[in-house]
């Protein structure tokens, strides 16, 4: 723990200053799916909890179980594009977005599920 003391002067108390007193700043920690969505161009369409052009991320969640197979189906329909399965709006597809990346997307998108 550090102080500082200042140096009196006559007639006044020293003054200690306890520099853990700082003030406690929560951190937001987002996951590496989360921050590639926010970065991209998903957000013109896509929103955590209401329907926009095409469905919400926990409306997903609640469509496709969380599993290997549905991680792969979602990130192949995020670098592909798709339709029919939500309406008749066609997703756009992403072809510069890696399967990795894609993954990590669909895993972000699969854990919203309540």
């Amino acid at each position: 723990m550090a102080s500082f003391t200042s140096a009196p002067k006559e007639n006044e108390p020293s003054v200690n200053i306890n520099t853990n007193i700082a003030p406690k700043i929560a951190t937001m920690q987002m996951s590496g799916g989360e921050l590639l969505i926010n970065k991209s161009d998903c957000i013109g369409c896509h929103h955590k909890i209401n329907k926009l052009i095409g469905p919400s991320y926990t409306d997903i969640a609640k469509k496709y179980p969380n599993s290997d197979k549905n991680v792969t189906y979602l990130a192949d329909k995020i670098i592909k594009g798709g339709s029919g399965v939500w309406g008749k709006i066609p997703m756009t597809p992403h072809p510069k977005i890696s399967q990795s990346d894609a993954k990590l997307m669909a895993k972000y998108i699969l854990s919203l599920k309540k």
